[in-house]
């Protein structure tokens, strides 16, 4: 499907109604195919990775992070939001392993891209494996993050997503589809 689709949605104008550190909610007004004319509000963000790390041995590494809008702390994979001047998805994987875990990855493998919440937010998640992931680093965590690293067996963590104790979408879809659909070439 093409934008040329006639259940595309024409763009009349658009302007930033909020910004914030991750992310701003644009507001646009848009005439819907019957000819209404109406306006649409949606969270925009920079495209993200999720990182399936595994050590050597064959554990994961997972995060356990203060998540302010569910008021817990949630237990999850590495993800980040790509930087402007990341070369390529790859390359943000790698980062975001670093930077979140202090673990380091001898290679990293796509997965998938996912629009997670595309009735609400442009969001775009894109899933890597990390291979081989050794704690070579420090963390350099952002000012807003507070997140503390560990590992685990493949077998806990899927207990973990199955018993709920797991709610985190991008976790939870990242195990579903390694262990469903592996890798694939980018």
């Amino acid at each position: 499907m093409t934008d040329s689709d006639e259940l595309a949605w024409e763009t009349l104008d658009a302007e930033t109604a909020y910004t914030c550190p991750g992310f701003e909610i644009r507001h646009e007004n848009v005439r819907l195919p019957d000819d209404t004319e109406t306006d649409f509000d949606y969270l925009s963000e920079r495209p993200a990775v999720v990182v399936l790390p595994f050590t050597p041995d064959g554990d994961v590494v997972v995060i356990e992070e203060w998540r302010q809008a569910v008021k817990r702390v949630n237990r999850g994979l590495p993800v980040g939001g790509m930087e402007p001047d990341d070369d390529d998805r790859s390359a943000a994987a790698h980062r975001e392993l670093r930077e979140e875990t202090g673990y380091e990855a001898d290679r990293v493998e796509f997965m998938t891209s996912v629009e997670p919440a595309n009735g609400i937010a442009n969001s775009l998640l894109h899933f890597f494996v990390a291979r081989d992931c050794t704690p070579t680093a420090e963390q350099e965590l952002d000012f807003d993050e507070s997140i503390r690293v560990e590992t685990t067996s493949m077998e806990e963590l899927h207990q973990h997503v199955a018993s709920g104790e797991i709610r985190d979408g991008r976790t939870t879809l990242g195990l579903l589809y390694y262990e469903t659909f592996g890798t694939r070439e980018e």
